[in-house]
């Protein structure tokens, strides 16, 4: 198993996807910063030629409490598309590569693949959402937005890794599918069917136990955000990860991969 991790974080000491992937979410923060001087200065915005007025009526405000909120969202619901992304692109790499076979047909238990580019996909995606976290906080503290405080600094952090964490429980679903399919258009088209699926489930009572629909409630994306799951949620997440999984791994072992 250590050599299967070692093997898929040496294959990418030269790619540039992971330095894509932390560009692509960093823009979010920056985004959201600009968002924020157009609330603080609308009148040079509209000399600019920004929409000011658009973002007052969006409800945002030019403080911590609606900054932190913003973040967890970018972070969390973005990040949503983006381990996706992470994990179709570990999997699928393999078939677009053609080194299928070569990786299968190693005197290494096929099961060892799957949790081995598992776990390099969460440390790629915790990195980038603490890198990307620091960021945020970088920039917010560089604005001088008010209200800041310990403690809503600590729930900032502890709700965006909640939100993150989710995230990745979802994805071994994602690499099932990618995996069953050998290509990454199926499972990338599939998260992005989820996310929308989940923002609508999300505005009904169902949201605790659809797994999609759990991001969106806990970072507000859906309305007020959720603080805590109920135990049920951890089941549903569970039950996701451990079949996302087990379905992954069932497909390599068994199933023809030329």
């Amino acid at each position: 198993m250590r050599q299967v991790i070692v093997t898929e974080f040496a294959k990418l000491r030269r790619s540039a996807v992971p330095w894509v992937t932390l560009g692509g979410l960093m823009c979010g923060p920056l985004a959201l910063a600009l968002f924020i001087w157009i609330v603080r200065d609308p009148d040079r915005a509209a000399s600019l030629g920004l929409l000011g007025t658009k973002a007052n009526l969006s409800g945002l405000e030019a403080s911590w409490t609606a900054y932190g909120s913003y973040l967890s969202i970018v972070i969390g619901a973005g990040g949503m598309i983006l381990v996706a992304f992470i994990v179709a692109f570990l999997f699928g790499r393999e078939y677009a590569d053609g080194t299928a076979k070569n990786m299968l047909a190693l005197p290494v238990p096929r099961e060892w693949f799957v949790v081995g580019k598992l776990v390099v996909a969460a440390v790629w995606w915790l990195a980038i959402a603490v890198i990307v976290l620091a960021e945020g906080f970088a920039i917010g503290a560089a604005m001088d937005l008010p209200g800041f405080s310990g403690q809503l600094a600590a729930g900032t952090v502890r709700g965006t890794l909640l939100a993150a964490f989710v995230s990745f429980l979802l994805v071994p679903v994602v690499a099932w599918i990618t995996v069953w399919t050998r290509n990454y258009l199926a499972s990338l088209g599939f998260a992005l069917g989820m996310l929308v699926l989940g923002d609508v489930i999300g505005h009904t009572g169902w949201a605790p136990w659809f797994p999609w629909s759990i991001v969106p409630s806990l970072t507000g994306l859906t309305g007020q955000s959720t603080p805590s799951l109920p135990w049920g949620s951890y089941v549903v997440l569970a039950l996701t990860f451990v079949v996302g999984v087990v379905g992954a791994s069932w497909r390599l072992r068994y199933a023809d991969n030329p």
